[in-house]
């Protein structure tokens, strides 16, 4: 097919809108259930250039949960432990795939986020893996094959209409890209920087201990950010990313906002958001929503008389400020990359207050060294990578 009509563009009064080929040549993907819309094959492109890249760097299955053409969550496929399958609601005998825990990583970043997502696998997708997918709210799914069993499964999500595409795992990209703005067309060549361990040596601090599994992490917060719209700040642990800040004006609120979503992560772990008693029948979507409202300043919404009914079958302790604040100080372990330099020590202090203990970010600063001295303060490690991932 070298041309797809789609139902509008990215609101319903931008028509006609579609997706072909500038050359005339094939398109590099294929419907095989549904119908996408514009800002699903947005979605859907930019994911697949995330996982793709970064099964290439890692040699680990691969997966993002993207929204509005920023990734929710992103992640390598390390086997999920018992808690993993707790707070991600996995029944203990699935039997999952790597590519289904890189999944299940991928959404469990940011629950709430990844509501209505676009999922994509850098494997194809099997019938453990389609199964997951069609008990969450998403929207559709990119991957380079599915089997026989996962492409029935995943047909009967939606009432028949989930959104399947399938894309060449060897396209390769035309060297240059354009796009037009308000009748004016832009020409750039395409981002093809190479991120991998290399890009890591430069290590500017005191402590230069950089353990393998922060060099994953490093790179999959580097490849993650590398399809975030900018400016944007990604946290990441064992192979998982577990905040990301996309889209803020000022760097300092991109750290912050990252690093408030890593703390509701890791929130979610706290022995007392574990032993909610939810009701029988509850929808996943009502079930996060109440643990998102439970872990934050409105946990009253939750718990005030004739709500707290409705989700729990009993009425749970609140979970203080001061048990928060205590639970969060226990994070350690974290990597923090940026998608250009910091250019205040108050980025890595923000930072540091989510368990933050290794940095990646490209240097180039004038206050570089207020940079490292704060980092140096805490015994950080941080690799000045010197490439900018901006992404607009």
């Amino acid at each position: 097919m070298k041309e797809l009509e789609l139902k509008y563009g990215c609101n319903p009064n931008q028509k006609p809108a579609r997706i072909f080929m500038p050359d005339g040549s094939e398109l590099p993907v294929t419907v095989l259930n549904g119908r996408p819309g514009y800002i699903n094959f947005l979605d859907a492109l930019n994911s697949w250039q995330l996982v793709k890249e970064l099964k290439e760097a890692t040699g680990l299955a691969s997966a993002a949960s993207f929204k509005h053409v920023s990734p929710a969550g992103a992640a390598v496929g390390h086997p999920l432990s018992e808690l993993d399958r707790k707070i991600y609601f996995v029944r203990e005998d699935a039997e999952l795939s790597p590519i289904g825990c890189a999944y299940i990583r991928a959404r469990g970043a940011d629950r709430l986020c990844s509501y209505g997502d676009w999922a994509a696998l850098s494997e194809v997708c099997d019938a453990a893996t389609a199964a997951y997918l069609k008990d969450e709210v998403s929207d559709g799914v990119i991957a380079p094959g599915y089997t026989e069993e996962a492409l029935a499964i995943l047909k009967t999500k939606k009432k028949g209409n989930y959104n399947i595409v399938c894309i060449d795992p060897d396209y390769t990209p035309a060297p240059q890209e354009f796009k037009d703005v308000f009748g004016v067309r832009f020409q750039q060549g395409h981002n093809n920087f190479k991120i991998d361990s290399a890009l890591l040596e430069n290590i500017v601090t005191r402590n230069k201990d950089l353990p393998e599994r922060a060099r994953i992490d490093m790179i999959v917060a580097l490849i993650t950010l590398k399809y975030t719209q900018s400016n944007s700040v990604c946290y990441v642990k064992d192979g998982q990313a577990i905040g990301v800040g996309a889209g803020q004006q000022s760097r300092i609120h991109c750290t912050r906002l990252a690093g408030q979503k890593a703390d509701n992560w890791y929130l979610r772990q706290h022995p007392k958001v574990l032993g909610l008693q939810f009701v029988e029948g509850i929808r996943r979507p009502d079930r996060d929503n109440a643990i998102d409202i439970y872990t934050s300043d409105e946990y009253e919404d939750v718990l005030r008389e004739g709500e707290w009914q409705r989700i729990f079958r009993e009425k749970p302790p609140v979970l203080t400020p001061e048990e928060k604040k205590a639970w969060i100080a226990t994070q350690r372990g974290v990597t923090c990359a940026s998608d250009a330099f910091f250019p205040f020590g108050d980025n890595v202090e923000r930072a540091r207050k989510s368990g933050v203990e290794y940095i990646a970010e490209p240097g180039g600063s004038i206050r570089d060294d207020n940079v490292i001295e704060t980092a140096d303060k805490y015994n950080m490690v941080m690799a000045f990578t010197g490439m900018r991932l901006f992404h607009h």
